[in-house]
This record gives structure tokens, C-alpha cells and sequence, in this order.
């Protein structure tokens, strides 16, 4: 047997015990203490059957193959760009990862320069953190113009929300283009300045709320609420 110490959407802190008993499971941010299960984030619960999750709700970014990053370009050599990604390491992105054709010797800073925002895709990761980008893809841009804001990684998925729903519903409401990284920062552009705030507004409160049940219909409201303003 066992016994199970919280409730699901429950929100708890670390070293909080979570349940009792080999019977239970610990996933995500929880793990095993001898009989206990316990919390090692703030986050919130999910259970699933016998499965006790921990559903971070701060985190910082850690890089994985495949993530759609916004970055900024922070330096450069003869043959590469390296760029903020938000991580502790800068990422690197090389000559042949770029969409234009680049002329042997050719001055970089025509292409991308310093503070050059760019949606890029991380295309290797290696054991010693070395982080490699590429740019050729569908969506894969440097960024003009717009405005640029930053949520914590983890809450990411709940702003994209299944399927794309979340953050269709904001683009289709403000008119703006919107990109969500996985690193956490997110590139709005809109027809006005207004359309852009609402957007970002609305993501913001996603981040600050993203615990809560019913939050698209909540989210749904807010745009319609505010967007006749």
C-alpha cells in the first residue's frame, strides 16, 4: 500500500514529500527518498495512476537537439557566429549553416552582425556542452524590427498549448507574428505597437497563470476584453 500526501495541480516546494510507499512512481521534478517520493522544484503535480510528476515551474534553458531558439549574434571569428541562446555557453553558428552563400574571407557583419536577432535551430549538442545552430529551414530567420520578450523555458509548452492552440489563438486575435523559443524568449511583431503589447501581455499572464485550469478560455477573455481598447 501507500499513501499519496497531494492532491493533482497541486503546487509544492522542494524537499516536500509527495507520497509514501514503493507503490508510487516519481517522474519529472520528483525522486525517490527510501519510501518516499519528494519534490526537488517548485512545481506543479501531475498524477497519472501510480506516477507522482513534478511539473517545474522555474527552470533555467538546457539545449537539446531539434529546440527552435531565438538568439542573439555576440560575436564572431573568421568562420563562425556565436550566439546567446540563454545558456551558460554561447552557441555557435558556422558558415555552411547559414541560408546566403558567403564569399571566402568575406566580412561577416554583412551577413549577421553584433545584437542581430536570428530564430535559428540547435543542430548538435555534444557532452562537453558545445552547442552547434543552423539556419536552413523552414522559419529559420533573422528577425527585423518587432519586440522581444523572455518567460521562463518552462513554461513554454503551456503558451504554445497542445497543438499550436495557445499561441494561434493569440496571432489570430492581435493579427502579430509571434515566435516562441525554447529558450524562452519570444519574438512579436504586429501591425502597431498596441497589437504587439496586447500579445505580449497575453503571453505573460499564460506564464504567470500557466497553473491554473481553464486558462485558455481566461486568455480567450483577456484578447477579447482588451483588444477593442
Amino acid at each position: 500500500m501507500g499513501e499519496l500526501k497531494v492532491k493533482n495541480k497541486d503546487i509544492v516546494v522542494p524537499g516536500q514529500e509527495l507520497a509514501i510507499g514503493m507503490g508510487f512512481l516519481p517522474a519529472g521534478a520528483a525522486f525517490r527518498d527510501n519510501e518516499g517520493v519528494i519534490a526537488s522544484q517548485v512545481g506543479l503535480v501531475n498524477i497519472n495512476g501510480n506516477v507522482v510528476k513534478i511539473i517545474p515551474l522555474t527552470g533555467r534553458y538546457v539545449p537539446k537537439v531539434g529546440d527552435l531558439v531565438v538568439g542573439k549574434i555576440v560575436d564572431m571569428s573568421f568562420n563562425n557566429w556565436f550566439v546567446d541562446i540563454g545558456y551558460a555557453y554561447d552557441a555557435v553558428l558556422s558558415l555552411r549553416d547559414v541560408p546566403e552563400y558567403v564569399e571566402r574571407n568575406a566580412d561577416l557583419t554583412r551577413y549577421y552582425n553584433f545584437d542581430d536577432m536570428i530564430v535559428a535551430s540547435i543542430s548538435k549538442v555534444t557532452r562537453a556542452m558545445n552547442i552547434d545552430l543552423t539556419m536552413k529551414g523552414p522559419g529559420l530567420i533573422k528577425i527585423i524590427n518587432g519586440r522581444f520578450i523572455n518567460i521562463s523555458p518552462s513554461k513554454v509548452p503551456r503558451v504554445i498549448g497542445k497543438q499550436g492552440s495557445m499561441i494561434e489563438m493569440i496571432k489570430r486575435a492581435t493579427n502579430c507574428k509571434i515566435i516562441v523559443g525554447q529558450n524562452g524568449r519570444v519574438w512579436i511583431k504586429g501591425e502597431d505597437m498596441k497589437n504587439e503589447n496586447l500579445a505580449a501581455l497575453a503571453i505573460l499572464k499564460i506564464e504567470k497563470e500557466s497553473h491554473m485550469d481553464g486558462l485558455t478560455d481566461k486568455i480567450n477573455k483577456f484578447l477579447e476584453e482588451n483588444k477593442t481598447k
